[in-house]
């Protein structure tokens, strides 16, 4: 299976008495996304499951790249994308679906590079994940503990037009 990693796009600031919940992408955000995706697509990525945190700016990152990647299943939101939620339990979604052949998840920092370090099998690697940057990870067995490759991490800057 291949995992793609993908942290939410350019956010709004949170407002004084807002919701971290409720902040929507920007314009420059959606942009900077869309150029990464493009990229991606350009890649052959074709994932088989979308699954996004369900905070507002990782919904709509997920139906940005649901439109650039022509993905006409449901998006899936679940909860173990939260921010407050762990690897392990990140984990345990994928292993429920380790019949798919590529699954992008879309969340948010820190945990997605906690996830990245924990998917390869080295939890005390330190991951920079930019705002709308990609990793692919490919993962060969789904056992207890996962050990997965690092295919590629893609940057915002690299994915410029």
């Amino acid at each position: 299976m291949d995992v793609y990693i993908l942290r939410h796009g350019i956010a709004e600031d949170l407002s004084s008495g807002g919701s971290d919940a409720e902040r929507a992408l920007t314009p420059k955000g959606r942009q900077k996304l869309r150029q990464v995706l493009r990229l991606a697509r350009a890649a052959a990525i074709r994932p088989s499951v979308i699954l996004t945190s369900p905070l507002v700016r990782a919904v709509q990152t997920a139906e940005v790249a649901a439109a650039v990647f022509a993905y006409r299943r449901e998006v899936v939101r679940t909860n173990a994308l939260l921010p407050t939620a762990s690897p392990q339990a990140i984990w345990q979604e994928l292993r429920s679906r380790k019949n798919e052949p590529a699954l992008l998840l879309v969340g948010h920092e820190p945990l997605l590079s906690q996830v990245v370090g924990y998917l390869l099998g080295t939890p005390g690697l330190r991951v920079v994940l930019k705002k709308a940057g990609l990793v692919r990870i490919h993962i060969e067995s789904f056992s207890a503990a996962p050990s997965g490759t690092l295919q590629w991490l893609l940057s915002p800057k690299l994915a410029l037009e």
